[in-house]
Protein backbone atom coordinates (compact mmCIF):
# COMPACT_ATOMS: atom_id res chain seq x y z
CA UNK A 1 0.00 0.00 0.00
CA UNK A 2 2.85 2.43 0.88
CA UNK A 3 4.73 1.84 -2.26
CA UNK A 4 1.51 2.05 -4.20
CA UNK A 5 0.88 5.20 -2.01
CA UNK A 6 4.12 6.52 -3.15
CA UNK A 7 3.86 5.93 -7.12
CA UNK A 8 0.78 7.78 -7.20
CA UNK A 9 2.61 10.47 -5.42
CA UNK A 10 5.39 10.71 -7.82
CA UNK A 11 3.60 10.50 -10.87
CA UNK A 12 1.34 13.81 -9.40
CA UNK A 13 4.42 16.00 -8.79
CA UNK A 14 5.81 14.82 -12.35
CA UNK A 15 2.29 15.93 -14.01
CA UNK A 16 2.71 19.24 -11.75
CA UNK A 17 6.17 19.80 -12.78
CA UNK A 18 5.20 19.39 -16.77
CA UNK A 19 2.08 22.18 -16.14
CA UNK A 20 4.68 24.33 -14.26
CA UNK A 21 7.20 23.94 -17.37
CA UNK A 22 4.37 24.36 -20.04
CA UNK A 23 3.23 27.42 -17.84
CA UNK A 24 6.86 28.71 -18.14
CA UNK A 25 7.07 28.19 -21.59
CA UNK A 26 3.75 29.70 -22.48
CA UNK A 27 4.74 32.79 -20.74
CA UNK A 28 7.92 33.29 -22.40
CA UNK A 29 5.97 33.26 -26.23
CA UNK A 30 8.54 33.60 -29.07
CA UNK A 31 11.37 34.64 -26.72
CA UNK A 32 11.32 31.30 -25.40
CA UNK A 33 13.74 30.21 -22.29
CA UNK A 34 16.97 28.08 -21.51
CA UNK A 35 16.78 25.00 -19.51
CA UNK A 36 18.13 27.33 -16.50
CA UNK A 37 15.99 29.72 -16.82
CA UNK A 38 13.02 27.22 -16.75
CA UNK A 39 15.05 25.64 -13.98
CA UNK A 40 15.20 28.63 -12.19
CA UNK A 41 11.56 28.92 -12.12
CA UNK A 42 10.21 25.11 -11.75
CA UNK A 43 12.49 24.59 -9.62
CA UNK A 44 14.69 21.51 -10.31
CA UNK A 45 17.88 20.78 -12.05
CA UNK A 46 18.49 21.85 -15.41
CA UNK A 47 19.06 18.06 -16.02
CA UNK A 48 15.22 17.43 -14.93
CA UNK A 49 14.42 19.76 -17.12
CA UNK A 50 15.74 18.62 -19.94
CA UNK A 51 13.97 15.18 -19.50
CA UNK A 52 10.88 16.89 -18.89
CA UNK A 53 10.94 18.70 -21.94
CA UNK A 54 11.61 15.93 -23.87
CA UNK A 55 8.67 13.79 -21.88
CA UNK A 56 6.34 17.02 -22.94
CA UNK A 57 7.23 17.01 -26.64
CA UNK A 58 6.95 12.99 -26.84
CA UNK A 59 4.50 11.74 -24.70
CA UNK A 60 2.36 14.61 -23.79
CA UNK A 61 2.87 15.68 -27.98
CA UNK A 62 2.65 19.51 -27.02
CA UNK A 63 5.30 20.70 -29.66
CA UNK A 64 8.51 22.09 -28.36
CA UNK A 65 11.06 23.89 -30.33
CA UNK A 66 14.75 24.78 -29.72
CA UNK A 67 16.98 27.19 -31.51
CA UNK A 68 20.48 28.14 -29.89
CA UNK A 69 19.97 26.56 -26.72
CA UNK A 70 16.24 28.19 -26.05
CA UNK A 71 13.29 26.19 -25.77
CA UNK A 72 9.78 27.48 -26.48
CA UNK A 73 6.28 26.10 -27.51
CA UNK A 74 5.66 25.42 -31.20
CA UNK A 75 2.49 27.81 -32.86
CA UNK A 76 -0.77 26.22 -32.03
CA UNK A 77 0.83 24.19 -29.54
CA UNK A 78 -1.92 24.95 -26.86
CA UNK A 79 -5.14 26.53 -28.51
CA UNK A 80 -6.80 29.27 -27.24
CA UNK A 81 -9.58 29.20 -25.01
CA UNK A 82 -13.51 29.52 -27.00
CA UNK A 83 -16.40 31.79 -26.09
CA UNK A 84 -19.44 30.11 -28.21
CA UNK A 85 -22.76 31.46 -28.86
CA UNK A 86 -25.89 30.16 -28.45
CA UNK A 87 -25.77 28.21 -32.10
CA UNK A 88 -22.40 27.47 -31.76
CA UNK A 89 -22.70 25.83 -28.26
CA UNK A 90 -25.52 23.83 -30.03
CA UNK A 91 -23.67 22.52 -32.24
CA UNK A 92 -21.12 21.61 -30.08
CA UNK A 93 -23.86 19.82 -27.77
CA UNK A 94 -24.87 17.84 -31.18
CA UNK A 95 -21.44 17.01 -32.01
CA UNK A 96 -21.47 14.94 -28.66
CA UNK A 97 -24.30 13.24 -29.16
CA UNK A 98 -23.20 12.51 -32.64
CA UNK A 99 -19.59 11.35 -31.68
CA UNK A 100 -21.77 9.12 -28.64
CA UNK A 101 -24.03 7.27 -30.92
CA UNK A 102 -21.73 6.45 -33.56
CA UNK A 103 -18.10 5.97 -31.66
CA UNK A 104 -17.28 1.95 -30.95
CA UNK A 105 -14.37 2.69 -28.86
CA UNK A 106 -13.71 5.29 -25.84
CA UNK A 107 -11.17 7.88 -26.44
CA UNK A 108 -9.80 10.20 -24.10
CA UNK A 109 -8.51 12.88 -25.60
CA UNK A 110 -11.54 13.32 -27.47
CA UNK A 111 -13.53 13.42 -24.35
CA UNK A 112 -11.53 15.89 -23.14
CA UNK A 113 -11.62 18.28 -25.78
CA UNK A 114 -15.43 18.13 -25.37
CA UNK A 115 -14.99 18.56 -21.59
CA UNK A 116 -13.23 21.77 -22.58
CA UNK A 117 -15.72 22.79 -24.60
CA UNK A 118 -18.49 22.21 -22.33
CA UNK A 119 -16.96 24.52 -19.90
CA UNK A 120 -18.25 27.20 -22.51
CA UNK A 121 -22.25 26.17 -23.04
CA UNK A 122 -25.09 26.96 -21.14
CA UNK A 123 -25.83 24.88 -17.93
CA UNK A 124 -28.56 22.82 -19.29
CA UNK A 125 -26.26 21.88 -22.89
CA UNK A 126 -23.26 21.25 -20.14
CA UNK A 127 -24.87 18.80 -18.09
CA UNK A 128 -26.16 17.00 -21.08
CA UNK A 129 -22.64 16.96 -22.59
CA UNK A 130 -20.68 15.82 -19.20
CA UNK A 131 -23.84 12.84 -19.20
CA UNK A 132 -23.15 11.49 -22.74
CA UNK A 133 -19.57 11.54 -22.42
CA UNK A 134 -19.55 9.97 -18.52
CA UNK A 135 -22.39 7.53 -20.38
CA UNK A 136 -19.36 7.11 -23.22
CA UNK A 137 -16.70 6.47 -20.38
CA UNK A 138 -19.23 3.65 -18.83
CA UNK A 139 -20.33 1.74 -21.43
CA UNK A 140 -17.38 1.62 -24.44
CA UNK A 141 -14.90 1.73 -21.53
CA UNK A 142 -15.64 -1.89 -21.26
CA UNK A 143 -14.59 -2.36 -24.59
CA UNK A 144 -11.14 -0.91 -24.36
CA UNK A 145 -9.96 2.72 -25.52
CA UNK A 146 -7.87 2.58 -28.76
CA UNK A 147 -4.55 0.99 -27.97
CA UNK A 148 -1.77 3.16 -27.44
CA UNK A 149 0.11 2.44 -30.61
CA UNK A 150 -3.27 3.55 -32.92
CA UNK A 151 -3.42 6.84 -30.77
CA UNK A 152 0.26 7.54 -31.47
CA UNK A 153 -0.08 6.94 -35.31
CA UNK A 154 -3.11 9.44 -34.86
CA UNK A 155 -1.02 12.38 -32.93
CA UNK A 156 1.84 12.02 -35.12
CA UNK A 157 -0.11 12.47 -38.21
CA UNK A 158 -2.60 15.47 -36.52
CA UNK A 159 1.17 16.45 -35.64
CA UNK A 160 2.01 16.62 -39.63
CA UNK A 161 -0.85 17.88 -40.96
CA UNK A 162 -0.93 20.39 -38.96
CA UNK A 163 3.05 21.28 -39.63
CA UNK A 164 2.21 20.16 -43.68
CA UNK A 165 5.03 17.48 -43.04
CA UNK A 166 5.20 14.64 -45.54
CA UNK A 167 5.08 11.20 -43.40
CA UNK A 168 6.27 7.53 -43.83
CA UNK A 169 4.19 4.88 -42.89
CA UNK A 170 4.19 1.34 -42.91
CA UNK A 171 0.37 0.02 -43.96
CA UNK A 172 -1.46 -2.98 -43.50
CA UNK A 173 -3.65 -3.60 -47.15
CA UNK A 174 -4.09 -7.41 -46.44
CA UNK A 175 -6.81 -7.10 -44.20
CA UNK A 176 -9.31 -8.35 -46.95
CA UNK A 177 -6.83 -9.05 -50.01
CA UNK A 178 -3.73 -11.47 -47.96
CA UNK A 179 -2.59 -10.89 -51.57
CA UNK A 180 -1.63 -6.62 -50.54
CA UNK A 181 0.35 -7.96 -47.70
CA UNK A 182 1.70 -4.89 -45.55
CA UNK A 183 3.38 -1.82 -47.56
CA UNK A 184 5.18 1.27 -46.93
CA UNK A 185 4.20 4.67 -48.71
CA UNK A 186 5.27 8.09 -48.18
CA UNK A 187 2.28 10.44 -48.26
CA UNK A 188 1.69 14.11 -47.82
CA UNK A 189 -1.62 13.96 -45.07
CA UNK A 190 -4.45 16.67 -46.85
CA UNK A 191 -7.42 14.83 -44.52
CA UNK A 192 -8.38 13.23 -41.28
CA UNK A 193 -12.05 11.99 -41.95
CA UNK A 194 -13.88 9.79 -39.80
CA UNK A 195 -16.65 7.08 -41.62
CA UNK A 196 -19.98 7.22 -40.26
CA UNK A 197 -19.88 3.57 -42.13
CA UNK A 198 -17.11 1.81 -40.38
CA UNK A 199 -17.01 3.96 -37.33
CA UNK A 200 -13.42 4.54 -38.05
CA UNK A 201 -10.72 7.29 -38.74
CA UNK A 202 -8.95 7.69 -42.19
CA UNK A 203 -5.91 9.45 -43.67
CA UNK A 204 -6.78 10.87 -47.12
CA UNK A 205 -3.35 12.33 -48.61
CA UNK A 206 -1.14 12.10 -51.72
CA UNK A 207 1.08 9.15 -51.56
CA UNK A 208 4.31 9.83 -53.22
CA UNK A 209 5.23 6.13 -53.47
CA UNK A 210 2.03 5.63 -56.02
CA UNK A 211 1.69 8.91 -57.89
CA UNK A 212 -1.82 9.55 -57.04
CA UNK A 213 -4.57 10.00 -53.90
CA UNK A 214 -5.39 7.26 -51.38
CA UNK A 215 -7.43 6.62 -48.03
CA UNK A 216 -5.65 4.48 -45.70
CA UNK A 217 -7.37 3.57 -42.60
CA UNK A 218 -5.67 4.85 -39.41
CA UNK A 219 -6.28 0.93 -37.64
CA UNK A 220 -4.25 -0.55 -40.23
CA UNK A 221 -1.30 1.97 -40.14
CA UNK A 222 1.13 -0.26 -38.30
CA UNK A 223 3.69 2.70 -37.74
CA UNK A 224 4.18 6.61 -38.63
CA UNK A 225 7.58 8.44 -39.06
CA UNK A 226 7.53 12.36 -39.66
CA UNK A 227 10.06 13.34 -41.98
CA UNK A 228 11.62 16.81 -42.41
CA UNK A 229 10.46 17.23 -45.92
CA UNK A 230 7.36 19.42 -46.40
CA UNK A 231 4.53 19.88 -48.73
CA UNK A 232 2.49 22.74 -50.11
CA UNK A 233 -1.86 22.30 -49.94
CA UNK A 234 -3.11 21.44 -52.42
CA UNK A 235 -5.19 24.28 -54.61
CA UNK A 236 -8.31 26.01 -52.52
CA UNK A 237 -11.17 23.44 -53.09
CA UNK A 238 -9.20 20.78 -54.61
CA UNK A 239 -10.20 18.48 -51.05
CA UNK A 240 -13.51 19.12 -51.21
CA UNK A 241 -13.64 18.28 -54.88
CA UNK A 242 -12.29 15.22 -54.52
CA UNK A 243 -14.12 14.61 -51.32
CA UNK A 244 -17.74 15.01 -52.75
CA UNK A 245 -17.15 12.10 -54.92
CA UNK A 246 -17.35 9.73 -52.01
CA UNK A 247 -19.93 8.33 -51.15
CA UNK A 248 -19.03 7.70 -47.54
CA UNK A 249 -14.89 7.96 -47.43
CA UNK A 250 -13.75 6.54 -50.41
CA UNK A 251 -12.85 9.41 -52.66
CA UNK A 252 -9.82 8.01 -54.82
CA UNK A 253 -11.63 6.02 -56.96
CA UNK A 254 -12.81 6.46 -60.79
CA UNK A 255 -16.13 8.15 -60.70
CA UNK A 256 -19.48 6.01 -61.59
CA UNK A 257 -23.12 7.25 -62.59
CA UNK A 258 -25.29 5.06 -60.54
CA UNK A 259 -28.83 4.73 -61.52
CA UNK A 260 -31.57 3.17 -59.25
CA UNK A 261 -35.34 2.70 -59.29
CA UNK A 262 -36.84 2.66 -55.69
CA UNK A 263 -40.54 1.43 -54.63
CA UNK A 264 -43.38 3.36 -54.23
CA UNK A 265 -43.42 1.88 -51.24
CA UNK A 266 -40.26 3.57 -50.58
CA UNK A 267 -39.94 6.43 -53.23
CA UNK A 268 -41.07 8.95 -50.38
CA UNK A 269 -38.14 8.24 -47.63
CA UNK A 270 -35.69 8.52 -50.74
CA UNK A 271 -36.71 11.77 -51.52
CA UNK A 272 -37.10 13.71 -48.47
CA UNK A 273 -33.27 12.76 -47.29
CA UNK A 274 -30.26 14.15 -49.91
CA UNK A 275 -27.98 11.64 -49.72
CA UNK A 276 -25.49 12.61 -52.05
CA UNK A 277 -24.48 16.19 -53.17
CA UNK A 278 -24.31 14.48 -57.00
CA UNK A 279 -27.95 13.13 -56.77
CA UNK A 280 -30.68 13.86 -59.19
CA UNK A 281 -34.06 12.33 -58.46
CA UNK A 282 -37.15 11.78 -60.98
CA UNK A 283 -40.46 10.65 -60.33
CA UNK A 284 -41.50 7.12 -62.30
CA UNK A 285 -44.61 5.50 -63.14
CA UNK A 286 -47.22 4.39 -60.41
CA UNK A 287 -45.43 6.39 -57.73
CA UNK A 288 -41.89 4.59 -58.84
CA UNK A 289 -38.45 7.35 -58.29
CA UNK A 290 -35.46 6.84 -60.57
CA UNK A 291 -32.26 8.35 -58.18
CA UNK A 292 -29.06 9.11 -60.08
CA UNK A 293 -25.90 10.27 -58.49
CA UNK A 294 -22.24 10.07 -60.04
CA UNK A 295 -20.09 8.77 -56.97
CA UNK A 296 -16.11 7.51 -56.22
CA UNK A 297 -16.02 3.54 -57.04
CA UNK A 298 -18.98 1.41 -56.40
CA UNK A 299 -18.02 -0.23 -53.29
CA UNK A 300 -19.75 1.98 -50.50
CA UNK A 301 -23.01 2.58 -52.06
CA UNK A 302 -23.33 -1.27 -52.91
CA UNK A 303 -24.12 -2.05 -49.08
CA UNK A 304 -26.67 1.40 -48.61
CA UNK A 305 -28.37 -0.12 -51.90
CA UNK A 306 -28.68 -3.64 -50.33
CA UNK A 307 -29.94 -1.86 -47.11
CA UNK A 308 -33.18 -1.07 -49.15
CA UNK A 309 -34.26 -4.55 -49.80
CA UNK A 310 -36.51 -5.93 -52.82
CA UNK A 311 -37.51 -1.95 -52.82
CA UNK A 312 -34.40 -1.19 -55.18
CA UNK A 313 -33.49 -2.13 -58.63
CA UNK A 314 -29.98 -1.02 -59.89
CA UNK A 315 -29.98 0.17 -63.48
CA UNK A 316 -26.49 1.03 -64.14
CA UNK A 317 -23.42 0.67 -63.88
CA UNK A 318 -24.21 -3.36 -65.26
CA UNK A 319 -20.92 -4.76 -62.81
CA UNK A 320 -23.13 -2.97 -59.63
CA UNK A 321 -26.30 -4.70 -60.73
CA UNK A 322 -24.78 -7.57 -61.27
CA UNK A 323 -22.61 -7.69 -57.83
CA UNK A 324 -26.27 -6.54 -56.18
CA UNK A 325 -27.97 -9.61 -58.15
CA UNK A 326 -25.35 -12.16 -56.52
CA UNK A 327 -25.49 -10.78 -52.89
CA UNK A 328 -29.33 -10.99 -52.89
CA UNK A 329 -29.10 -14.69 -54.63
CA UNK A 330 -26.46 -15.82 -52.31
CA UNK A 331 -28.73 -14.58 -49.06
CA UNK A 332 -31.62 -16.43 -51.04
CA UNK A 333 -29.88 -19.28 -50.99
CA UNK A 334 -28.80 -18.72 -47.45
CA UNK A 335 -32.06 -18.57 -46.17
CA UNK A 336 -33.96 -21.29 -48.36
CA UNK A 337 -37.08 -21.20 -49.54
CA UNK A 338 -39.64 -19.89 -46.96
CA UNK A 339 -41.91 -21.59 -44.50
Amino acid sequence: MTDERDRLSAKRDRTARFYRVVTVLEGRGERGATADEIAVAVGVSKRTIYRDLQAIDQELLIPIWQVDGRFGLEERGLLPALRLTQAEAMAAFLSARLMARYADSYDPDLAAAFRKLATGLPDILRAHVDGTLDQMARMLGRRGTEGPAERTVLHRLTRAWAERRVVELRYQGGTYDATKGTRTARVRPYLIEPSLTTRALYLIGWDETRAAMRTFKLARIEDVTLTTATFEPPPDGTIEETFSRAWDIIADQPAVEVVLRFSSAVAGRVAETRWHPSQAIEQGDEGSLTWRARVSGTLEIRSWILGWGADVEVLAPANLRHEVARSVQAAAAAYGPPD
